[in-house]
Parts: C-alpha cells; sequence; structure tokens
C-alpha cells in the first residue's frame, strides 16, 4: 500500500483554517514536512493572516488569534511559495476530504491551476489497518501508537503526528507482509 512512496518525494501536511467550508472561510496555518526515503529533507511552515475575525471557537481550538496573524502574509503571498514547495511530490495527509478542499480551492483561486499532486490519506489507511479502532481521528491513532502530539490543531504538529503515525503504518505493513 505505502510501497508508492518508495524512492519517491513526498509531503505531509496540515492546515488549519477559520472555519470547515473552503469559499466562506480561511486558511490561517499550513505546515508541511518534505521526505525523501523516508528522510525530512524540508520543512515549511506559516501564519497567514486571513484578513477577517478568527472565530473563538477556533481560536480555542487552534490556539490561532487574531493577534498572532495580523503580521502574518495573506494566503495570496503564501500560495505561489508553497506551490513551489510542493513541486510534484505525493502529498500525504490525515483526513483528506477536509484539507483537500481547502487547499486545492485556495490553490485555484491564487495560482490559476489545479492541485494535481497524487495523495496519500492517512485516515483512509487506518480504516484498513486498524478498523478495530472506535474511530480514526489523529489524536486517537497517536494514543494507539503512543505518538505524543502535544498541541494537537497546530499545523506542524499535527504534520509531525501524521508523519509518525505513516511510519508506524509502513512497519505494521512490513510485518504483515513477511
Amino acid at each position: 500500500m505505502l510501497e508508492v512512496l518508495k524512492d519517491k518525494e513526498f509531503v505531509v501536511l496540515d492546515i488549519e483554517t477559520t472555519g470547515l467550508t473552503p469559499y466562506r472561510e480561511w486558511i490561517t496555518e499550513i505546515a508541511a514536512i518534505k521526505c525523501m526515503n523516508g528522510e525530512i529533507i524540508d520543512e515549511f511552515q506559516t501564519l497567514i493572516n486571513p484578513e477577517r475575525h478568527i472565530p473563538n471557537g477556533i481560536v480555542k481550538l487552534t490556539w490561532i488569534t487574531n493577534e498572532m496573524v495580523i503580521d502574518s502574509p495573506t494566503i495570496v503571498d503564501i500560495m505561489p511559495i508553497f506551490s513551489d514547495f510542493l513541486g510534484d511530490a505525493i502529498i500525504v495527509w490525515h483526513n483528506i476530504s477536509f484539507d483537500f478542499r481547502f487547499l486545492s480551492y485556495y490553490h485555484y483561486l491564487c495560482m490559476w491551476t489545479y492541485l494535481n499532486n497524487e495523495t496519500i490519506c492517512t485516515l483512509k489507511i487506518a480504516r484498513k489497518l486498524l478498523p478495530e479502532l472506535p474511530n480514526k481521528k489523529l489524536w486517537t491513532i497517536c494514543e494507539y501508537f503512543w505518538i505524543t502530539n502535544e498541541r494537537a490543531h497546530r499545523a506542524m504538529w499535527d504534520t509531525r503526528a501524521t508523519l509518525e503515525v505513516l511510519r508506524k503504518y509502513q512497519e505494521l505493513e512490513n510485518c504483515i507482509t513477511m
């Protein structure tokens, strides 16, 4: 299942947003870790000024405040830089249905091109490898594998946790195929 990553560049990423709907809400943080053969080769992390008020519920969830993003670049400033960082690498994320909608929407809005990278979703893999878990939230999977994620819902912390989950999946897959 994960042999597709062998000898290929991949980027594990996570975003934080002001809400749940891409065309009404905005990205407030992007974090990504670029890997080759399982080794980290580069990282990208930035807060993003959504140019609108971050709702209190989102502040409580992400710890990202309006004061933190006020001097940050906007998505229009960041997307070309982030798009260059991604290149044509395979994108790995947890819960692709959420993050991909946002990232592809803003990629098109800012770049006028579609995000066409191959993708892997660690949540979908959990459904196959860990059917016994009560849910497939990143937090639950981290707990199962004893992975520490001290700042859940902050992009770089979730990205690091997702990378560790991916590594655990690869270990499991190696055990199954032996």
